[in-house]
């Protein structure tokens, strides 16, 4: 009995054992290590060669680091992300990347960064330690916890910060890393809006701590944090004792942060923001003027 054509789905092509392993390791997420360079540019050290490999080293070894997060998180969450109508394209979950070959990659992923650690420094390896530790609680349990889950993902970022910086051995204005915790919360609450978005949609089962979340509250959330995010950044500039033209990138933050609360609302766009971040246009020119507009300010100042 032939099958109608409107009926057939064309399944995606298996993926080899390489491009399986490149896709678990979640390349696009590297962007958010990104803030190893922080110290970089606030401390208007863009000259400094060895400062530049220091950053690097701290960006390749939270990128390792995280991951080694991600596979473990996968493997333990491989049943219930091929229930997901878009996790299910993960590669453990597809059966692509065994079990056991994504914990050894794991596990060399794990020592290559406790490695950059130690050759950055006792105080890097610690943080780099912090930093695993929070990520398993998160994995092993904290994910599931309303609330807290958030908050979790907003410690990760500032771990990172301060690591960026701990690496060039700068200092970095608490101003700073308050402004990295509140706009991690901003993108992990909008995560979770969209997250309720698709499972209202396609009525699917979505990750448990959905439960204990509403559209009306993440909402409420997301602008309280929105608010606070763009005042914390202006009173840092306001106080900032290398100069006080940095007020002048204010309206890049304020701008940026209203262009993904429309991409959130309208689009529904916040379930992935790794993907908002590094494809739409105006959040990309947006994010190269603040960057090059602050460094210009510290150089100059």
């Amino acid at each position: 009995m032939a099958v109608p054509a409107e009926r057939l789905v064309e399944l995606p092509r298996r993926r080899s054992p390489v491009d399986a392993a490149l896709a678990a390791l979640r390349p696009r997420q590297w962007s958010k290590n990104l803030l190893a360079f922080a110290g970089l540019v606030f401390a208007a050290k863009l000259g400094d060669a060895s400062r530049w490999a220091e950053a690097g080293g701290a960006f390749a070894a939270y990128c390792a680091l995280s991951s080694a997060a991600y596979l473990v998180n996968d493997v333990r969450d491989r049943e219930h992300d091929r229930g997901h109508p878009v996790k299910k394209q993960r590669p453990i979950a597809r059966g692509e990347l065994s079990v056991a070959a994504a914990l050894a990659l794991a596990a060399g992923l794990t020592v290559a960064a406790a490695g950059i650690g130690a050759w950055l420094g006792l105080a890097s390896l610690g943080l780099l330690l912090a930093f695993a530790a929070l990520q398993l609680g998160y994995s092993f349990g904290l994910k599931h916890v309303v609330l807290v889950d958030v908050l979790m993902i907003g410690g990760l970022f500032v771990i990172r910060a301060a690591a960026g910086a701990e690496a060039v051995n700068v200092r970095i204005s608490p101003w700073l890393l308050l402004c990295t915790a509140l706009l991690a919360l901003f993108l992990a609450l909008a995560k979770r809006r969209g997250e309720l978005v698709l499972v209202g949609a396609r009525e699917t089962p979505g990750r448990p701590v959905l439960e204990g979340y509403s559209l009306e509250l993440v909402d409420q959330l997301v602008s309280v944090v929105a608010a606070s995010t763009v005042i914390a950044y202006s009173l840092y500039t306001f106080t900032a004792r290398d100069s006080k033209a940095l007020m002048a990138t204010i309206p890049f933050v304020i701008f940026g942060v209203f262009r993904y609360l429309l991409l959130v609302h309208r689009d529904d766009l916040g379930e992935e923001p790794e993907q908002v971040l590094l494809t739409d246009g105006p959040i990309l020119v947006t994010v190269c003027l603040w960057v090059g507009t602050a460094a210009l300010i510290l150089a100059l100042t």
